[in-house]
């Protein structure tokens, strides 16, 4: 079965959603968005009631957005981060130089299978497990007693640095870069044949606040643009976080029309395809990462910045929102291939397919990994 590119998915569709006159099709989205969202709700109160193992009404847990949350919860959170960033990781540093602490771990996971977990097959459930393992390390390891939390870009996407989680209090994951002006331009090279380039935005330097250069450390990296770190950014590469938020590509592709664009989606395989694609825009996967700049825009080491975590729940929010609709007919099904935009030619998945996750993890059998509320998971989205 051959699936397209990954960079076919990522550039903006030439058409446009038009909206019937006289209503604000931004809210009319929202409205659909919040519909789609309570049924799924709704599907997953039920099932656990009337669960007495397992899963159950008892011991789910819920994931809210940042900005539901308590300051006491945020703060509990922040902490978890700073826990697992101090805790030795398990990564062979003979394999992984640069790699040195337990969230290490995790990037290290990302970087070694992003040709074969992006794109295919295998790119939700392997993210869907990946959060879970990390949330359970915050909670297991470093005494989290909350869930992992989540950002939903459409609460400010027209300037994204408004969103509390960016507004550099303590309670927040720290803020923009500080500008840097005369930037270049980056390029960024995705799994699949063609890069991609970004102007430069709004930052581009050293968050400031709880993720400040005095109090977190990005270590591995660059490996998906130029200049790479040491060892082809596998090397010990010790430095600030830095961002650098395009309000822009936040207006473009992640309004709230985009997120009801890819809730529509009428099967599996389209679902894949809307991530990375959206009318007049990206995808919201790929929009996610761009607009936060830099860091994210490493494909490989992407979960350097905590901000991922939060990216990427959002983005299993809405798969669990869309397998809500219909939820027999949405779990349990596979499309695709094991490699990323099947270069180079691979199998196609089957519910039997091994999962990897490199050090964090055994393989998981992908159909273990469908159910919000099945397998080794547990969890909802309010």
């Amino acid at each position: 079965m051959k699936v397209s590119s990954f960079i076919a998915g990522v550039l903006p569709l030439a058409s446009l959603v038009l909206a019937a006159p006289g209503l604000d099709p931004e809210k009319a989205a929202d409205k659909k968005i919040n519909h789609f969202e309570k049924k799924y709700q709704k599907y997953i109160e039920d099932t656990i009631k009337k669960h007495k193992t397992g899963c159950t009404k008892n011991n789910i847990r819920r994931r809210k957005e940042w900005s539901k949350l308590t300051r006491p919860e945020r703060k509990a959170y922040l902490d978890a981060i700073y826990c697992i960033s101090a805790k030795p990781g398990v990564t062979p540093q003979s394999v992984i130089p640069g790699a040195r602490s337990r969230f290490d771990d995790f990037v290290v996971s990302h970087i070694q299978l992003t040709p074969f977990v992006h794109a295919n097959g295998f790119f939700l459930a392997y993210h869907r497990y990946l959060i879970w393992l990390f949330e359970t390390a915050l909670r297991e390891e470093c005494g989290y007693n909350g869930a992992q939390p989540y950002w939903d870009w459409t609460l400010h996407w027209q300037d994204q640095s408004r969103h509390p989680v960016f507004d550099g209090s303590p309670w927040s994951l720290g803020t923009n870069g500080a500008y840097v002006p005369d930037r270049d331009p980056i390029t960024i090279y995705l799994p699949g044949p063609i890069p991609v380039t970004f102007p430069p935005a709004t930052g581009g330097g050293c968050v400031s606040g709880p993720l400040g250069k005095d109090k977190f450390k990005v270590n591995l990296g660059p490996i998906g643009y130029s200049p790479q770190g040491p060892d082809g950014g596998l090397g010990y590469n010790p430095r600030c976080l830095t961002r650098d938020l395009s309000p822009q590509l936040s207006q473009d592709s992640l309004r709230p029309r985009n997120v009801s664009f890819l809730l529509e989606s009428d099967s599996y395989a389209a679902f894949n395809f809307n991530l990375d694609r959206a009318p007049g825009g990206n995808g919201v996967h790929g929009a996610g990462h761009f607009l936060i700049g830099t860091v994210q825009l490493d494909t490989y080491a992407s979960p350097s910045d905590p901000m991922f975590y939060l990216h990427h729940s959002n983005l299993d929010r809405l798969f669990a929102i869309w397998q809500g609709q219909d939820q027999g007919a949405r779990t349990g099904v596979v499309w695709g291939t094991q490699t990323s935009g099947n270069v180079p030619p691979s199998a196609n998945v089957t519910l039997d397919t091994p999962v990897p996750f490199g050090y964090v993890s055994p393989d998981v059998p992908l159909g273990d990994l469908q159910s919000s509320i099945g397998g080794p998971f547990c969890f909802i989205y309010e």
